[in-house]
């Protein structure tokens, strides 16, 4: 596995990404009716276009076949993390999370923020974030629960370092 960063060519890719780790893995903890309104049928590719230019955007690729991405914006908005419902659970998402946190201390960010589904909830708590408070979203409609957390990214880079100094 390789990190990298986004290029445009890689739309389609993370856009595919995207869909199948909702409909294949979150669909676990969300209803058919949530899981169409979070990620519909018809992709307006520009919107994910835009949205992606953006910030600190990452790929994670193996055999040239992108299996996760990671997007977070210039104040600490840490708004994408999806990995590939095939690739899961080989630490594609931990790296991918280290590059954002890298990326975003190197901006000068000291608090990542991020709105979590009931599915990477455990995993962001595992990366040491905590729950600001449970919410409800709606998307197309529908009423989705998700979860406002944060990472002060200062202290975590500094656990991260010892960690890899006793090794």
């Amino acid at each position: 596995m390789t990190i990298r960063g986004y290029r445009a060519a890689d739309l389609a890719a993370v856009v595919s990404v995207f869909q199948r780790s909702v409909r294949e893995v979150a669909s676990r903890d969300y209803s058919p009716e949530q899981v169409a309104a979070w990620t519909p049928e018809q992709t307006d590719l520009s919107v994910w276009s835009a949205r992606l230019e953006n910030g600190g955007v990452f790929v994670s690729e193996f055999q040239d076949e992108i299996v996760g991405f990671a997007r977070v914006d210039d104040s600490g908005y840490f708004d994408l993390l999806y990995v590939h419902p095939g690739f899961q659970g080989r630490g594609i998402g931990r790296e991918l999370f280290q590059q954002v946190v890298a990326w975003a201390s190197s901006r000068g960010v000291r608090r990542l923020i991020s709105d979590v589904s009931i599915t990477a909830r455990p995993f962001f708590a595992r990366m040491g974030f905590r729950v600001v408070q449970p919410q409800v979203v709606e998307r197309q409609g529908v009423r989705l629960q998700n979860f406002r957390m944060e990472l002060d990214v200062e202290p975590r880079l500094a656990a991260d370092a010892r960690h890899k100094t006793r090794r």
